[in-house]
């Protein structure tokens, strides 16, 4: 190989690692755009705004869809925290998105999610069923409140039933540890509240009675 040669290979080698750089930050750029969606799409449904949080989670799907024609040529794009941490936010969203909507779970295959970033959201979205449970609490709602705890309690239960994979899966030890206390809260809050109103309405019944008479 002359000298011309191996600087022609050089180059080709030098502007092809340009190019991987550049589609290196661009799905950077993509990916925490991602997450911003996912997590906007999150507070439109707490404010039960769901054709707007619809939309968001349209875009966001987008977004990885791009990834993903990507990664045909960049596989190790898919390797990278941001675009797991997006793939997790995303998850969250869109699991809570249809408990809210349809009463129902989503799973990885439906929303193209890879498996363990599919696991890992799903553990975060107990801390947003606490959120609307304590919405619900506020509004009067006990028994939305109660349905929250309901599906907190299946979810948790079944992550940590995953034998092996629970402890296979990075991360998911601590949030499985961090979710148990936020579901021991959540059961003590609307245990109290359920209490509580209860008591009003034995209280309406008996100062009804006494009026009756």
């Amino acid at each position: 190989m002359n000298l011309l040669s191996l600087k022609k290979l050089l180059n080709k080698v030098r502007v092809e690692l340009k190019q991987k750089e550049e589609v290196k930050e661009e799905t950077q750029k993509n990916m925490r755009r991602a997450t911003r969606l996912a997590k906007q799409a999150i507070l439109l449904i707490h404010q039960r705004k769901l054709e707007e949080a619809r939309k968001s989670l349209k875009e966001t799907e987008r977004l990885f869809s791009t990834l993903t024609k990507l990664a045909q040529k960049y596989p190790e794009l898919f390797y990278s925290g941001i675009v797991s941490a997006a793939f997790q936010e995303y998850t969250e969203a869109q699991v809570l998105f249809h408990l809210v909507e349809k009463g129902q779970f989503i799973g990885p295959q439906e929303i193209d999610v890879p498996l363990i970033d599919y696991v890992l959201g799903l553990a975060d979205v107990i801390g947003e069923l606490r959120r609307r449970a304590l919405d619900m609490l506020r509004k009067g709602d006990v028994k939305i409140a109660e349905k929250c705890l309901e599906t907190m309690e299946e979810i948790f239960s079944e992550l940590t039933a995953m034998d092996d994979a629970y402890m296979l899966i990075p991360g998911l030890r601590r949030k499985c540890d961090v979710a148990r206390h936020v579901i021991e809260t959540t059961r003590g809050e609307i245990t109290i509240e359920s209490r509580r109103a209860s008591l009003e309405r034995s209280i309406r019944k008996l100062e009804k009675a006494i009026t009756m008479k």
